[in-house]
Order: C-alpha cells, then structure tokens, then sequence
C-alpha cells in the first residue's frame, strides 16, 4: 500500500447560462430591468471561458404551457441574444420548467464532462436562476452565481410592490451562503487569475 498515493480530484467548471433569450430584452415580449447590462456582463464571463477552454453550457427555456405568452415555440423571441450566441460545439439545453435539471440532459451533460463547479448567470434571478442553484446544490455541485449578469423584473405580492433592484438583492441574499457564492464579474474573473 505504501506505493499507492492517494489521487485529488481535480476541480472542474462549466459556465452555465440561463435563458438569455429575446424575449427578456427591449422590443421582446418579457422585458426585464437591466437585462442589457447583464449580458454584457455574461459576454465578459464567455470569454474567460472560452480562452480558457472552459465548458460554456446554454440553457433555452421554450414555453410549453397553452397559456404561455413568451418564449413561444418557433419564435424570434425564444432565440439566444445575439450578443451570447453559442459558438460550434457548445452545448445547448432546452427546458420547459424554471428549474434547468428538471426533466433535461443538464445533470448527464455535466457529469459526462466530470464538472464538480458551476458558475450561474442568466434570467430570471427570482425565477430560473434561483430554482437551477437550488437544484445544482442538491445535486452535489458548488454553485457561483455571478450577480451582476443576472437580472430580474419588479414584482408584485398581495399590497406589497417590490422594485427589481430589492428583488435581486433579496433573492441573491436567500441563496447565500449556503446555495451559492454570489460574486460580480469582475470580482469573480479576478480570483480566478489569482489561484
């Protein structure tokens, strides 16, 4: 046994985003507050990815419910933002439901490529982000979520009006620290280059 030396598994980590779709945009069906600025934040997150040659995984939610009145099938409006566009060989996950795991090939596809980290970005924060961190850190995955190139919308509860602002600094606050580490773009491509 003493020639035997004990193997660390290496960390790996994929770039994971979330429907940055059309219809989240001005001009779309759904806009969003700040869903501009939160692209061109994932934009940034993209390269680092790719010049590191680092999984970039896509995630387009395509509506399937009857009442649905955005991401409808076969629309301009469920496309990925041009400014994200995937390039050839990046992976593409359709979903139907906010969580991204739910009833997809997420979890195989990850797997298949021995990812233990998931770096998070995309829209909705309240919605498809929260629901696929939960999801990733009860699957056994070390979340990040890049705060900054998400982004949410106001919304509305009995009297109570939430600005998107609040929505975003609430949620984000429920999922740390425990679901995720939440950090910017910049704060996160930094600690990278100094590991």
């Amino acid at each position: 046994m003493g020639n035997i030396k004990s193997i660390k598994m290496k960390k790996q980590k994929a770039l994971i985003l979330i429907d940055l779709q059309n219809d989240y945009f001005e001009g779309g069906l759904y806009p969003l507050v700040g869903s501009l600025d939160a692209v061109l934040k994932a934009q940034k997150l993209i390269h680092y990815f790719r010049l590191n040659s680092l999984p970039v995984i896509y995630i387009r939610h395509i509506s399937s419910r009857q009442d649905a009145t955005f991401f409808l099938p076969d629309t301009i409006g469920a496309e990925i933002h041009s400014s994200v566009a995937p390039i050839k060989n990046e992976d593409i996950i359709i979903k139907h439901s906010p969580n991204s795991f739910y009833q997809t090939e997420l979890n195989n596809l990850l797997q298949s490529k021995n990812i233990t980290d998931v770096v998070i970005c995309g829209m909705m924060t309240h919605m498809c982000v929260d629901a696929t961190v939960r999801a990733a850190k009860d699957l056994g995955y070390k979340c990040t979520i890049i705060q900054d190139a998400c982004a949410t919308k106001a919304l509305e509860f009995q009297d109570f009006k939430v600005e998107a602002e609040k929505v975003q600094a609430v949620f984000l606050a429920a999922l740390t620290p425990f679901y995720a580490t939440v950090k910017s773009t910049d704060e996160y491509i930094k600690s990278c280059l100094t590991l």
